[in-house]
């Protein structure tokens, strides 16, 4: 390849990008504003659960244990209910998510040392609210049990000890922000570069690229130059709003998350000129880059879902998505801290699919008018 000709392309592609506001919107803002976006509204921890509560007992320690959950932080009691019927009637009107019924005999029972049943009603409409509101109320009733009846507390001969590593507050932003990233690169870089060859078959200036003595590497090459960059820039800006706006931690090498980032984006680059040149269309190939980035990045990576909870046949398939190796590097940089040795393998699964990427763009390329 000549280099005069590869920086020839680049400068072609850097003008033209100039000249359309859209693509710099699309290249610079949209990154952003989808971190934030998403940076705020996806979240998987739970707050704020409105309870209602059937104090049937009426006695101070009943109150004391109404108290208890009401301070925990996770629960908010919105009703005091007077019968049991209400309770079904704000569960289906959706008013609360829980109804604690606290029975007539409960503090004769903890006074004569007997079990002091609390039933908790859950909407189980929304699961993974009602389980993790199962969580918080077991470990609350613990608590309570073991405040309120210390010398009735089993001492066990082994005693479980629970530690945090790596996220220790168990802040579901910690998880979601550096996954972010990897989805959000995905589709904008695919997005991006599916403009470029199809952008010179609708303006009529293919022609003109084809008589010109380039190679067709050059061509790929030089048009992916300076999106390269723009990735870069753009990965970089996401890492610092995760650490400075978010407070995720930024425990690992940054220089070895650009250069993760950069294999990222040769395969995801390279694939939306794949789309464009064998598309023709920037609507198409548009389209086309959306559906075989996002939806793969979005449910099939480990983002959100655990991959080991998946299918069996789901499980494989995720092996052929490479936002599954970014996001495990993304997340062993930002919260772990770990380097080349821990993350050999998404690193290489890195590589091939930029190898693989490039090497469909190339071969999708041709110096022909058909």
């Amino acid at each position: 390849m000549s280099r005069r000709r590869l920086f020839a392309i680049g400068r072609k592609e850097v003008i033209q990008l100039a000249r359309d506001p859209r693509s710099l919107i699309l290249a610079f803002l949209l990154p952003l504003l989808l971190v934030l976006v998403f940076g705020y509204a996806i979240t998987l921890d739970v707050r704020d659960i409105r309870l209602a509560v059937l104090d049937l007992d009426g006695t101070s320690e009943s109150r004391q244990l109404i108290d208890v959950y009401e301070e925990s932080g996770y629960f908010s009691v919105r009703h005091r209910l007077e019968r049991y019927g209400d309770a079904e009637r704000l569960l289906v009107a959706g008013e609360v998510a829980a109804v604690m019924v606290v029975p007539r005999d409960f503090s004769a029972d903890l006074t004569a040392r007997r079990g002091a049943p609390v039933q908790l009603l859950l909407d189980g409409s929304d699961a993974n609210t009602a389980t993790i509101a199962i969580g918080y109320a077991d470990a609350i009733m613990s608590g309570f049990a073991a405040d309120v009846l210390p010398t009735r507390r089993l001492r066990l001969a082994v005693e479980a000890e629970t530690r945090i590593w790596y996220n220790q507050t168990l802040e579901s932003r910690n998880m979601i922000v550096p996954g972010l990233i990897a989805v959000l690169m995905s589709i904008i870089a695919a997005m991006l570069t599916s403009l470029t060859i199809a952008r010179e078959w609708e303006r009529g200036t293919m022609e003109q690229l084809v008589a010109t003595p380039v190679h067709r590497l050059e061509v790929v090459f030089g048009k992916l130059l300076p999106y390269i960059g723009i990735g870069l820039v753009d990965v970089a800006l996401a890492a610092a709003l995760g650490v400075f706006l978010f407070d995720v931690p930024l425990r690992g090498s940054a220089g070895l998350l650009m250069a993760a980032a950069l294999l990222f984006l040769l395969g995801a680059q390279g694939l939306g000129i794949f789309l464009s040149a064998a598309l023709r269309s920037q609507v198409l190939a548009t389209q086309a880059a959306i559906m075989v980035t996002y939806l793969p990045a979005l449910l099939l990576s480990g983002f959100i879902f655990a991959i080991a909870n998946m299918p069996t046949v789901l499980q494989v398939v995720s092996f052929a998505v490479p936002a599954r190796y970014f996001i495990s590097v993304t997340r062993g940089i930002f919260l772990k801290g770990v380097g080349v040795d821990a993350l050999l393998g998404s690193l290489i699964g890195l590589a091939i699919y930029s190898v693989v990427g490039l090497g469909l763009a190339v071969r999708a390329f041709r110096k022909e008018i058909a």
